[in-house]
């Protein structure tokens, strides 16, 4: 979490079991990648947890790795990960070209900010109780817009209503972070993201309030 290293630990350990209370409601293998982002979210604020800790010891090589770890999550992974597990898991088939062009969006952005990770520092430091990771390629214009576009705008192409929530909801956060801790950005949007995960978990687990078919049923093979 972005607040404290207490708060990041509760944030991480709580997400994980929720994470794997997801994985046990997977149905099917294709649900599989989705179902795993609770997970990846709690591991990620165990990380700023560990993060958080650094910033009052001496443990310059642990900080420099764990801002390295924490920043492959939100730099590198999510822009690729979201739209390729919502692609998985969907069965219709204009809504899967359209999560493609998605993931080139994702991709792009992605490697892009990998590139900058290896070849130039990174660095994390506190600003008014938050983390601000110093990587300023993640704030050009249309990085972030690919970013947005993978992470939040691919939710609103799924065939699912709780995918399509999550999309919503995080584009909704994006915008409040952007406006009110614009210098913390990274580390606060990746919390409410987090939190946002637990949408996840009620996809799996109360499919029937989404009224969406599952994924072997004759209508979900009609609709490909």
């Amino acid at each position: 979490m972005c607040f404290s290293a207490t708060a990041s630990f509760a944030a991480g350990t709580s997400l994980s079991l929720i994470g794997a209370g997801t994985l046990s409601n997977v149905r099917h293998r294709r649900e599989i990648p989705f179902a795993l982002i609770p997970l990846l979210f709690g591991i990620q604020q165990l990380i700023e947890g560990v993060l958080w800790l650094t910033m009052t010891r001496d443990a310059p090589g642990l900080k420099a790795v764990m801002t390295y770890a924490y920043s492959i999550f939100s730099h590198v992974l999510w822009p690729i990960y979201v739209p390729l597990a919502i692609g998985i898991l969907e069965t219709v088939r204009w809504r899967r070209k359209a999560l493609a062009g998605f993931e080139v969006a994702g991709l792009t952005a992605g490697l892009y900010l990998l590139f900058f990770l290896v070849t130039r520092p990174v660095t994390a430091q506190v600003i008014s109780q938050h983390i601000e990771y110093l990587s300023p390629h993640f704030y050009i214009v249309p990085v972030i817009v690919l970013y947005v576009a993978a992470t939040c705008l691919s939710g609103f192409v799924s065939s699912h209503p709780f995918v399509r929530l999550f999309g919503m909801l995080a584009l909704l956060s994006f915008i409040a972070t952007y406006l009110f801790y614009a210098q913390a950005l990274v580390s606060v949007w990746c919390f409410f993201a987090a939190l946002l995960s637990m949408l996840m978990y009620v996809h799996l687990r109360f499919r029937s309030l989404g009224g969406f078919p599952a994924l072997d049923t004759p209508h979900a093979a009609a609709s490909r």
